[in-house]
């Protein structure tokens, strides 16, 4: 028999803490005592309560943490904190379930402003505009909105290029008397270098005032965003110019930036002016990051130069490897230009060099298997893809299936479309493929027949 004490309740407060698996935190919770069975229920304190529920919902246990959320608001004494649901909308928000971050919004008895925030910022990162513009006209009920309240819908404006709204956002920001701060100026900054033609002399008459009349220093976000926009516009001693200016305000010059000159030099044709910004990269410090290497890979590809953009696959740059996105824009190369049995042994090759293909990779080089017409190798990419849980374009999808239904290949796309049904993957417009297949196939027969075998699979 066990002679240890039992757990008490500031006891399981240190051991929820200390516990990284958050499904054992859970058990522990919900029986502290298993070997000191007391006819009187555990006590838990509400701190307890706050961890676990933070434990669960950074897990994204769901289910198991509005059972505990329930419980606090149902069977305790205490008063469910605030600050604890919002960390629950902000958990909702990182799983894109907009709906349940508003429930929980508007499970708050007397919710303040800093909450509605919560709310607002989790429909933007859920990119749930429609929902957060029909929540504006609440923002009153709060006192208004405040610096994070703009921030938001700015930052909502910048994700639909919407920069005659934001204007006006800032605009009206300015005549509350709302004191606009540095993500305020980044973020509008964003939006107006989104079109550096038309806006780039006010995204610099910005950043002017930010500096005169708020005395807020621009970060090297801002400095990013706008050497980006002048290498668009082909205005390279702007760049030049503000990539000093950083310098001289002892701003750090960080990979983000280099990478920014780089890729930006490489994309207008300056390879010597970006090879040149890389250099000095190396020479301050500043070690590549896989930005960095697939922004090289890009431009040798450009050039035709795989046998460069292999190097760089293979030995990195300083230790550093390329990521997936490098190797999908290989791969999406060598299908342009006809290499396609490169591009799918390079493929093949990913798993040996640790590098795990993604949705981008299967559907970039099943669209260039299908541009190439070797429809035998996407149909086996297709499968492997579909039975990773990924899924091509419809366009694409709906290209291939007329293309095989063009070439009178039946066995084929038999094996294509049973395999679609298989994963439920096969769409309306497949279908209506299919169906004027029926219609128009010589062979009707077999047309007749393969259609029989989809509708009853």
């Amino acid at each position: 028999m066990s002679t240890s004490k039992p757990i008490s309740s500031f006891r399981l407060t240190s051991l929820l803490r200390s516990e990284k698996d958050p499904s054992v935190a859970l058990q522990l919770f919900l029986n502290p005592n298993p070997h000191h069975p007391s006819p009187r229920p555990f006590r838990h304190s509400l701190r307890s309560y706050n961890l676990i529920i933070t434990k669960l919902s950074q897990a994204k246990m769901f289910p198991q943490m509005e059972q505990l959320l329930n419980q606090l608001h149902t069977l305790t004494r205490f008063t469910t904190p605030e600050p604890l649901l919002r960390h629950v909308i902000a958990s909702y928000a990182r799983a894109r379930l907009p709906s349940r971050a508003l429930r929980t919004f508007l499970s708050i008895p007397s919710p303040s402003l800093r909450s509605f925030n919560s709310l607002l910022h989790a429909l933007l990162v859920c990119r749930d505009f429609h929902s957060l513009t029909r929540l504006l006209p609440h923002l009153p009920r709060f006192g208004g909105p405040d610096a994070c309240s703009y921030n938001i819908l700015i930052r909502a404006c910048s994700l639909t290029d919407d920069h005659d709204r934001a204007w006006k956002l800032f605009n009206e920001m300015r005549r509350r008397g709302v004191r606009p701060n540095q993500i305020t100026f980044g973020t509008l900054i964003t939006v107006l270098c989104k079109n550096p033609q038309l806006h780039l002399p006010q995204a610099f008459k910005v950043k002017e005032e930010m500096e005169r009349v708020f005395k807020i220093k621009p970060n090297a976000f801002v400095y990013s965003n706008l050497i980006k926009a002048v290498c668009e516009v082909g205005d390279f001693d702007s760049a030049f110019r503000l990539k000093d200016e950083m310098v001289r305000s002892n701003l750090k010059l960080d990979i983000v930036v280099y990478n920014t000159l780089v890729s930006e030099f490489l994309k207008a044709g300056k390879k010597d002016l970006g090879f040149r910004v890389l250099e000095e990269m190396k020479g301050g410090g500043v070690k590549p990051d896989s930005v960095t290497c697939n922004v090289l890979i890009g431009e040798f590809c450009r050039e035709g130069n795989f046998e460069e953009a292999y190097r760089v696959l293979d030995d990195g740059l300083e230790g550093v490897k390329p990521d997936v996105f490098g190797y999908n824009v290989v791969i999406g190369w060598l299908c342009k230009e006809g290499k396609w049995r490169e591009a799918d042994d390079l493929f093949r090759d990913m798993p040996r060099r640790q590098c795990v293909p993604d949705v981008v990779t299967y559907r970039t080089l099943f669209d260039g298997l299908c541009r190439c017409m070797q429809f035998e190798e996407a149909g086996l990419v297709l499968e492997e893809m579909i039975f990773e849980g990924y899924v091509p374009r419809s366009l694409s999808l709906n290209e291939f299936v007329g293309m095989l239904c063009k070439e009178g290949d039946l066995e084929l796309l038999g094996k294509v479309l049973s395999g679609l049904v298989g994963g439920g993957f096969c769409c309306e417009d497949v279908w209506r493929t299919l169906v004027l297949l029926v219609c128009k196939s010589e062979n009707l027969l077999g047309a007749f027949e393969l259609f029989d075998e989809l509708v009853l699979a």
